[in-house]
């Protein structure tokens, strides 16, 4: 979908010490941003001690903070317009951060935040993609800058999904030839011989968020055409050994369950024109106790490498569930006190 201005909300600010009102011209994205029941209003109301009423597309808001409602929700309007998609979790989320807002430059950077970077968005087949926290916005500069990008952090940050969206941007758009996504198969070992059916039949559950991400970014009938034409490849890391990879954009997720030896063998596979991105969590190794992880080798060797992005996220960044970012923060938390401990 092509980025267009937003025509947004006409609003009447003529009195600013009185009610202000909101117009939104699109029925069904101001039925998105109201959400069922309007719960989402009355949630932005609760927290900012506004009251917000809705009559068809037309908004009246109440309250010494209604300014700064008016504007978050402008900003979620005009992200709808452009394609964006309506995610309860990172509006409940910027609701919280202008509440905690102690004045108007902190409340601009969080609008600014809230605005999803629009320069940065990914536009792929189904939607455009924006970057929803500065890291991920960080994360996207140094996937269209860099031959080789490490994303690390923590799971829901969007680094593998992320990846994958700027992968079929530049297959769609003919910057690449073909996409290359691969994963250790099981827990450090790769035995896939024990496990029953045939080798896509073994792979497909290892292999299934990267599935999930084309999914969203291409649409199944796309995803099963490019797959069949050789444009799309999703295989297990045991098999990149011996090849030259050209011309494609090729993502290694999961990369801390890989030895050294695998990360180097996958890393050395990179060929004219292609792209690699590398994913992982540190704090996820399934190796064998004293196996160093092939992801914090290479984190560690190629830092000073020039070309090499590596991005790091954290519990500030997940982009899931709230209770997703409260377990990532109390289980860093926990382990920082047994680091302590045994100092």
């Amino acid at each position: 979908m092509t980025s267009r201005p937003p025509p947004a909300s006409q609003s009447d600010l003529s009195d600013t010490t009185g009610p202000l009102q909101m117009h939104l011209p699109d029925n069904k994205l101001a039925q998105e941003l109201f959400g069922p029941h309007h719960i989402h209003l009355d949630a932005l109301g609760a927290k900012l001690g506004v009251h917000v009423t809705a009559r068809g597309n037309h908004l009246t808001i109440k309250g010494e903070r209604a300014k700064d409602a008016k504007s978050l929700l402008d900003v979620f309007y005009s992200r709808l317009v452009n394609g964006g998609r309506f995610e309860t979790s990172e509006f409940e989320r910027t609701v919280d951060k202008i509440v905690l807002a102690h004045d108007d430059s902190q409340l601009r950077d969080v609008l600014s935040l809230a605005s999803g970077f629009a320069d940065l968005a990914i536009r792929t087949r189904k939607r455009n993609i924006l970057p929803r926290t500065e890291n991920q916005a960080a994360y996207i500069h140094a996937l269209r800058s860099h031959e080789l990008v490490f994303g690390l952090g923590p799971a829901g940050t969007g680094k593998t999904y992320l990846a994958v969206a700027r992968a079929v941007e530049m297959l769609v758009a003919g910057e690449v030839e073909r996409l290359v996504l691969s994963r250790p198969a099981v827990e450090a070992g790769e035995r896939l011989g024990f496990l029953p059916g045939d080798m896509k039949e073994k792979i497909d559950p290892y292999l299934r968020p990267l599935y999930d991400a084309l999914h969203d970014t291409l649409g199944s009938e796309q995803l099963e055409r490019r797959m069949a034409a050789g444009e799309i490849e999703i295989a297990p890391l045991a098999f990149m050994r011996g090849r030259t990879l050209s011309h494609a954009y090729v993502i290694l997720d999961e990369g801390q369950n890989t030895t050294p030896v695998q990360m180097k063998m996958f890393l050395t596979r990179l060929g004219e024109g292609s792209r690699m991105v590398i994913t992982g969590d540190l704090s996820q190794i399934d190796l064998p106790s004293g196996q160093r992880s092939g992801l914090f080798d290479a984190v560690e060797t190629l830092s000073d490498v020039s070309g090499v992005a590596i991005l790091q996220f954290d519990h500030s960044d997940v982009v899931r569930h709230r209770l997703v970012n409260a377990i990532v923060r109390a289980y860093d938390q926990r382990d920082a006190r047994a680091r302590g401990r045994q100092r």
